[in-house]
């Protein structure tokens, strides 16, 4: 996995307040901070991360 991912980011940068996760791509606050820095390896577990609280959290559209 030497290839980085395109960051998940939308937009709509906005923490859910019960959730705290962003509203529009599903992250946690720590994994946007460490997106920037992360390896190819680590932004894709973060991208399965978000696969899995797909499943489990509705991620609002604009």
């Amino acid at each position: 996995m030497t290839d980085h991912p395109a960051s998940p980011c939308t937009g709509t940068c906005t923490l859910d307040p019960l959730t705290r996760l962003c509203q529009g791509c599903a992250r946690t606050m720590g994994e946007i901070m460490a997106w920037p820095s992360a390896s190819a390896a680590q932004k894709h577990a973060i991208l399965a991360a978000i696969g899995q609280r797909g499943q489990s959290v509705s991620v609002r559209s604009k």
